[in-house]
């Protein structure tokens, strides 16, 4: 494979233009935060590359996984399995290792490390004994998703991978029933028909969503629908029950309170006081966003003299 990139210098790292090819020079005693491919090996970064080629050594989360991803780039430096079962114990050696001024690098199986990811234990432990933390960004399922499932982004929460069994995963998602931001959850592949049913039992089956799965590779799904439409589709395609996935839910939106009734009605009082019924209902809906019709019935309710 070919790939024509644009180089940009970064003083981070201290790359340097030569021949062609990035030259690296890493920090002594850093630990290094490595994104990689979450399918197309093409969205690796060059920072990427040649920190993995240069560190004393890798901690990944599946070392059999990650050798594939190594060869394909000729990268030859050392292996050790980093996951939920063996991080605190590889945390004392890691640390070690960075005492010495040795540099470490954390990668995952795919994209970014620590999201719903291990690695969180060894870096909360190099920060508190004082070692640099190093980001090399890169790709990330949940941001790719989110970037293209045209629901709102200026504020989203991101609820990770939801409990397998029902009884807690219906108690997550009624916890969320009314979380007004968009709502990213990652699912495997054999609960993601459950997880769909369970969405439309709690936030409905109009509530618009995203399915965006197997990110980057061949058989890559992005589709939005409302939920129970989304979840009629898996149900009829097997084969969208297959891969990793990102779930993308709409955040709820609220309809007036009694409380905020009550304000309302302040509202329209003060202007009733000065101008006609039409008049403060139509400035009454610009300003609250609430049907000018249901607005015109309760200022002509509240205009009309008491018995």
């Amino acid at each position: 494979m070919i790939f024509t990139l644009g180089l940009v210098c970064h003083t981070e790292l201290d790359y340097k233009l030569n021949q062609g090819d990035y030259n690296v020079s890493l920090q002594t005693g850093v630990l290094y935060v490595v994104a990689t491919p979450i399918g197309n090996l093409g969205d690796i970064t060059l920072r990427a590359i040649e920190t993995l080629r240069q560190v004393d050594l890798i901690a990944a989360e599946d070392t059999r996984h990650s050798r594939k991803l190594l060869e394909h780039f000729a990268i030859s430096t050392p292996l050790t399995p980093l996951h939920e079962h063996n991080e605190s114990r590889q945390m004392d050696s890691i640390l070690e290792m960075l005492a010495q001024g040795q540099q470490v690098a954390i990668i995952s199986d795919a994209g970014t490390p620590l999201i719903s990811d291990p690695g969180f234990i060894v870096v909360r432990a190099a920060h508190q004994q004082g070692f640099r933390v190093v980001p090399i960004p890169g790709p990330s399922a949940m941001i790719a998703a989110i970037s293209a499932a045209g629901l709102p982004t200026h504020r989203f929460t991101f609820e990770g991978f939801l409990p397998a069994k029902a009884a807690a995963r219906m108690a997550v998602l009624r916890a969320l029933q009314k979380e007004p931001r968009t709502l990213v959850f990652y699912e495997a592949p054999h609960r993601l028909r459950e997880s769909l049913e369970d969405c439309c039992s709690v936030f409905g089956d109009d509530r618009p969503a995203v399915l965006a799965r197997e990110l980057t590779k061949t058989y890559e799904t992005l589709r939005r629908l409302p939920l129970r439409a989304l979840y009629d589709f898996v149900v009829a395609d097997p084969e969208q029950q297959q891969g990793e996935a990102v779930l993308i839910v709409q955040g709820a939106t609220h309809a007036p309170s009694a409380s905020y009734e009550i304000s309302l009605d302040l509202l329209l009082t003060h202007l009733l006081a000065h101008m006609s019924v039409k008049s403060a209902a139509q400035l009454a809906a610009s300003l609250t966003g609430v049907g000018k019709n249901t607005l015109y019935d309760r200022a002509l309710q509240l205009s009309q003299p008491g018995p």
